[in-house]
C-alpha cells in the first residue's frame, strides 16, 4: 500500500507529462489546418489520464479495505492534492510541449527526465529518509508534497506534511503559470515550425 499509493500518482503524472509533451508535434496536421485555442492540445492528455487515475484509486481503496485499513481524517485533502497533481502535470506538459515544437530533440530527453524525476520523488522510499535540514529543499520537487500528502491522507502512517504540501503548491502554481505564459508566447509560431 505504501508503494502503490505513490505509484498511482506517479504513473498518472508521468504519462500525462509524456503525452502532453508530444501532443503538439503529434497533432501537427490539425494545427496547420484549423485555428482553435492551441492550449487544448497539451491539456487533453492531462485530463484524459484522470480516468485511469480514478480506476487505480478505486483499486487502492479496495486494497486498503482488504488489509483492514481505512483512510485517515486527512483524506478530505485528497481532492486538493489531486488538483495540485493536475496543475503540476499541466505546467510541465505545457513547457515541454512548447519546447518540443520548437526543438524536436526534446522528445528524446523526456523519458530520461521522467526517470530522473521519479528517483528524485519519494515513491519507493519515504521522504523521512532525507535529512531534516534538506527536506524543504527536497520539497521544491512539487511531486514530493503530492505523494507524501497522499500517503499521509490515505494511510495515516505519518502526520500530514502541511509544510511540504504548501511549498509544493507554490512551486506547482509557479510551474503552471510559467508553462501557460511560455506556451501563449510561442503558440503563434507553431504552424511555422511544425
Amino acid at each position: 500500500l505504501f508503494t502503490y499509493s505513490a505509484l498511482i500518482v506517479w504513473v498518472y503524472f508521468a504519462q500525462a507529462v509524456s503525452q502532453s509533451a508530444n501532443s503538439i508535434v503529434g497533432d501537427s496536421s490539425l494545427i496547420t489546418k484549423v485555428y482553435f485555442p492551441r492550449i487544448i492540445i497539451p491539456l487533453t492528455p492531462v485530463l484524459s489520464g484522470l480516468v485511469d487515475f480514478l480506476v487505480s484509486f478505486v483499486v487502492l481503496l479496495a486494497m486498503m479495505l482488504s488489509f483492514g485499513m481505512t483512510p485517515s481524517p486527512a483524506a478530505l485533502a485528497i481532492p486538493l492534492l489531486a488538483l495540485l497533481m493536475i496543475f503540476t502535470a499541466c505546467g510541465t506538459g505545457m513547457i515541454l510541449a512548447a519546447l518540443n515544437a520548437k526543438y524536436r530533440d526534446i522528445r528524446y530527453t523526456i523519458p530520461f527526465l521522467m526517470q530522473f524525476w521519479m528517483f528524485a520523488t519519494p515513491i519507493v522510499y519515504p521522504a523521512s529518509l532525507v535529512p531534516e535540514r534538506y527536506r524543504m529543499i527536497y520539497a521544491l520537487n512539487p511531486m514530493t508534497g503530492v505523494i507524501e500528502g497522499f500517503r499521509a491522507a490515505l494511510l495515516g502512517t505519518v502526520p500530514f506534511p502541511t509544510d511540504m504540501v504548501l511549498l509544493s503548491l507554490g512551486v506547482s502554481l509557479a510551474m503552471f503559470l510559467t508553462g501557460l505564459t511560455y506556451f501563449k508566447q510561442v503558440e503563434r509560431h507553431f504552424a511555422d515550425v511544425i
